[in-house]
């Protein structure tokens, strides 16, 4: 179903949530405490992104190598997206949101997928906001599928078959890394790099994200207007 864009509506922004469980190490909680207060903070984001010009906005919630933490907080996580989903899907049809999950499907349970389909089904007339939801992730390994699904390789049939590109990608915990995601759409993404914690982040630190994106000047490759020296960034 093609996606309508809001003129107004036009930045795809990625961001990749970190520190849900040093968050709660912090406060004496178990980790999985920190996950429920991270799924607040895309409640957050999620509500403040069209109004700061964010037509597409991609969360990496689960990445493929998570499956190396402890079944437990594995467990903990895929219950509490399946409550995500389904507490948001009504709010996602109200506001105009599209909910996707990218990433692959077969190593999740049943009722797991079940409940994409739900909440993939419900909201595919949203086209306020596209919000994309990476579980059980890798940006390798979509590259890998992406090239192994055609027969005449391009960039421009790698990019239809992948995802449109990312203009800014946000990382929260203080650590500046890809991890391994959307590396072919990030290839020309403005970084910005928070040390806030994601349970922490809001609608004001995004905002702060966009405006730091457009104070930059993006050349793709091309010369700068004014060769000017610029200082590491943090966003706090």
């Amino acid at each position: 179903m093609p996606f309508n864009f809001n003129l107004q509506s036009t930045l795809h922004v990625a961001i990749i949530m970190d520190g849900n469980g040093r968050w709660a190490l912090a406060r004496g909680l178990p980790r999985v405490a920190g996950h429920h207060a991270g799924a607040e903070a895309v409640r957050r984001v999620v509500e403040a992104a069209p109004d700061l010009g964010i037509g597409i906005l991609t969360l990496f919630a689960f990445s493929a190598d998570n499956w190396r933490r402890p079944p437990s907080e594995v467990a903990a996580l895929m219950e509490l997206f399946v409550q995500f989903l389904d507490s948001e899907t009504r709010p996602c049809v109200d506001n105009g949101v599209r909910l996707e999950v990218i990433g692959r499907r077969d190593r999740l349970d049943d009722s797991v997928r079940r409940a994409i389909a739900r909440t993939e089904a419900s909201t595919a007339a949203g086209d306020r906001l596209r919000l994309r939801i990476a579980v059980d992730y890798s940006g390798r390994d979509a590259i890998l599928a992406a090239v192994h699904g055609t027969d005449h390789l391009s960039r421009e049939t790698v990019d239809g078959i992948l995802g449109p590109p990312v203009d800014l990608l946000v990382r929260t915990g203080g650590e500046r890394r890809l991890s391994d995601f959307l590396l072919w759409e990030c290839a020309y993404a403005e970084l910005v790099f928070s040390r806030r914690m994601w349970p922490d982040f809001g609608d004001e630190d995004l905002g702060g994200a966009v405006q730091e994106f457009r104070s930059r000047e993006r050349r793709f490759g091309g010369v700068p207007a004014e060769a000017a020296p610029r200082e590491a960034h943090w966003l706090d």
